[in-house]
């Protein structure tokens, strides 16, 4: 079943690779979507696909990249229809 969250990730987040890492980690899983910095310090992003898959890749955001220090995962259920080919970064 195809599902689509929203995600915002708050603590040490930012530059610490948490987008580049996300953009590795739902390419090999197998998700599309985006994810971006936002400007008072957390990682948005919206992930898409396989419901299996897209809550994969939310469990991994929970710790992140090696440096990162996730204190919040905040998910909103979002209605799959953005129609996402592929994986990126938004600036």
């Amino acid at each position: 079943m195809k599902k689509s969250k929203h995600i915002v990730i708050s603590g040490k987040v930012q530059g610490v690779f948490f987008r580049a890492s996300t953009r590795q980690k739902a390419e090999q899983i197998g998700v599309n979507g985006w994810v971006r910095n936002t400007s008072d310090g957390k990682v948005e992003a919206l992930f898409e696909g396989d419901e299996k898959k897209v809550n994969k890749l939310i469990e991994w955001c929970r710790h992140g990249p090696n440096l990162a220090e996730v204190k919040e995962v905040n998910i909103q259920e979002k209605e799959p229809t953005y129609g996402y080919t592929s994986f990126s970064i938004k600036y």
